[in-house]
């Protein structure tokens, strides 16, 4: 199996300076300043030192996006903020579900947290829409221009900043047919309800369009859908893409299951995927995009 790791790409914070970019391109970036802590929005103290508090509000779990909030807190822990000591983390899983996703974020928005970590697009989009004032840093987000959560990536404006996991579609299928290059018919799965499958979707398209292939679609709703859709695809195509996903790729092991039963190979859209069944992909290392953010975050941390 082969899993080609890309440069992570990073949005320019209000009014920060860029790191040096590297091949897809790296920026660093920082947000406004700390707001008033959680619960209530008092801040705590432990042992005579306040603590700062930090909400973490996550769409689903599933490997890539664990990895990128332990890339994050990994690197506030080494820079002195640990959890139970000097920063207290609240963190929430959404379960893949909007209305709870958008229920976390208006507790965090009513709580007032100092500082906000949004992991995936649903999540990201349904906290930046509960307030304006908490700074809030993004991670595993496909298009954050397109999901409406910054202005531009060189100067995202508002209380919105972070990383994103954008990897070059044409690349990954560029891929899939080194590997299989008599597949004609390439299955689609992926939530029609997620905008970062959506632009992903499009380009895959395009891309079939112009190498003449045929894109079949199956679209789950939710991840009890997930096997359902794969199985839709057997008989049709000669080769599966799972985009970055998230409901898709939270139950990932019943793609995995329809592929390896029906001799169908399976390319997913990061290397976690890659671990758990997919044959290859080009790839972000979501554990090191969670640092790229945790080392923004300590920008705003420092004021």
């Amino acid at each position: 199996m082969v899993i080609l790791g890309l440069a992570l790409v990073g949005l320019a914070g209000c009014g920060g300076s860029s790191a040096d970019q590297s091949k897809s391109g790296a920026a660093q970036g920082e947000a406004q300043g700390p707001q008033p802590g959680e619960s209530g929005g008092a801040q705590e103290e432990a042992q005579g030192q306040e603590l700062i508090t930090l909400g973490i509000i996550q769409f689903v779990a599933h490997p890539s996006l664990d990895a990128a909030r332990q890339g994050f807190l990994d690197v506030l822990k080494e820079n002195g903020y640990e959890e139970g000591v000097s920063l207290k983390v609240v963190h929430k899983d959404a379960q893949a579900d909007m209305t709870i996703a958008q229920s976390i974020a208006q507790q965090f928005a009513q709580d007032q947290p100092d500082l906000i970590l949004a992991i995936a697009t649903p999540a990201a989009q349904a906290m930046a829409n509960a307030t304006k004032d908490i700074p809030i840093l993004i991670t595993a987000v496909t298009d954050p221009v397109g999901a409406r959560l910054v202005e531009s990536m060189e100067r995202p404006g508002g209380n919105v900043s972070g990383t994103s996991d954008y990897v070059s579609i044409a690349a990954q299928l560029d891929l899939l047919r080194q590997v299989v290059p008599e597949a004609k018919r390439i299955g689609l799965i992926y939530n029609s309800g997620e905008q970062n499958s959506i632009v992903q979707a499009e380009e895959v398209k395009k891309y079939a369009d112009e190498h003449g292939l045929t894109v079949v679609e199956a679209t789950p709703t939710n991840s009890s859908e997930v096997l359902q859709a794969a199985q839709s695809l057997v008989g049709k195509v000669d080769a599966i893409y799972v985009p970055t996903d998230n409901t898709v790729v939270s139950a990932l092991e019943a793609v995995v299951k329809v592929s390896y039963e029906n001799g169908i190979p399976m390319f997913p859209g990061e290397g976690d995927s890659v671990n758990r069944g997919g044959v290859a992909t080009v790839g972000v290392d979501y554990y090191k995009l969670g640092r790229q953010t945790g080392e923004q975050a300590l920008k705003i941390l420092a004021g």
